[in-house]
């Protein structure tokens, strides 16, 4: 029994294997990354061997997931670079300049609750707008109207601030 599980297991992998990965490649624009999400999705069905019906769509809809979450992660990532490098620009004169010229972080922080939580929540938590509204419990298009708010206040801000480090 153990070994006919074993072959059809190594049979699959071979029958699948490279279109997963190479169809993880179109997804993530990586070979190495690609490659691991492929054995990862491959790890999982393992585990589950005897409780998956369709292994094939297990697969797919586990490197899915996979990839999804590669995507979120880079996409924190970049967000954090942006605020990074936000920061950095209010701040251009070093440690001296902060207290004339607030960082985002501070700015953040200054806002009103109303608009302060939406941010923190949808930018810095990662949160889908969905996730905010019910977490707020205030409707989905109250929270777009703050998160609006309080990006037209920061940029305001942030610009003022900006004119007068020149």
């Amino acid at each position: 029994m153990k070994r006919s599980r074993e072959k059809a297991a190594s049979e699959l992998f071979a029958a699948l294997y490279p279109r997963l990965a190479g169809w993880c490649r179109r997804l993530v624009d990586d070979d190495e990354t690609a490659h691991e999400i492929a054995s990862e999705a491959f790890t999982r069905l393992w585990a589950r061997w005897t409780s998956v019906a369709e292994p094939h769509g297990f697969l797919y809809v586990t490197a899915a997931n996979l990839v999804r979450d590669h995507w979120r992660k880079l996409e924190r990532e970049r967000r954090a670079m942006h605020r990074a490098t936000a920061e950095a620009a209010v701040r251009p004169g070093g440690d001296h300049a902060e207290q004339a010229d607030p960082s985002v972080r501070l700015l953040v922080q200054s806002l009103p609750e109303r608009l302060r939580v939406p941010i923190l929540l949808h930018y810095y938590a990662d949160m889908p707008i969905r996730e905010v509204s019910v977490l707020t419990g205030r409707k989905e298009g109250t929270v777009k109207a703050d998160l609006h708010a309080a990006r037209e206040l920061l940029r305001a801000h942030l610009r003022r601030s900006l004119d007068h480090t020149r």
